[in-house]
């Protein structure tokens, strides 16, 4: 049990710092994130090159973490955790579901809020957290 709790931690540490370099730095241009959200294909291919992007750089940090900590997990737990992170991104950068939440849960001013932080962001951020959470749940618990 707590070899478990050892490889969850060191696992959602990694895909915490991983998210914030892979959607910040190296893992989204700036034409794929003003566009990843666009209707029909030209939305989709802008979105499918940045989880493409993101998740080689989380993959990479991953693979660091498991060879140099020699964690104890599986194929298995590994593409379950990268799998539902790539999926929740995916549908979470679409952008309407992030507004849904937040209108369906008495925040809908805070959908439109810009300034002095932009709430879709910063929903988006905690959702993408809570994601990386249950990815990291599924890597050390398969």
């Amino acid at each position: 049990m707590l070899v478990s709790a050892v490889v969850f931690a060191v696992v959602a540490a990694t895909f915490s710092a991983g998210h914030q370099v892979a959607d910040h730095v190296f893992g989204q241009s700036d034409k794929q994130a003003a566009h990843k959200a666009a209707p029909g294909w030209h939305g989709w291919r802008h979105l499918l090159g940045h989880v493409l992007a993101y998740h080689l750089v989380v993959a990479v940090m991953l693979a660091v973490a498991i060879a140099a900590l020699d964690l104890p997990v599986t194929a298995l737990g590994v593409s379950a955790g990268m799998g539902f992170s790539a999926v929740s991104h995916a549908l979470l950068d679409r952008r309407w579901l992030v507004r849904w939440l937040l209108i369906h849960t008495g925040s809908p001013d805070f959908a439109d809020r810009q300034s002095p932080i932009c709430g879709m962001y910063l929903a988006d951020q905690s959702l993408h957290s809570a994601c990386l959470w249950i990815s990291a749940l599924l890597v050390a618990c398969l």
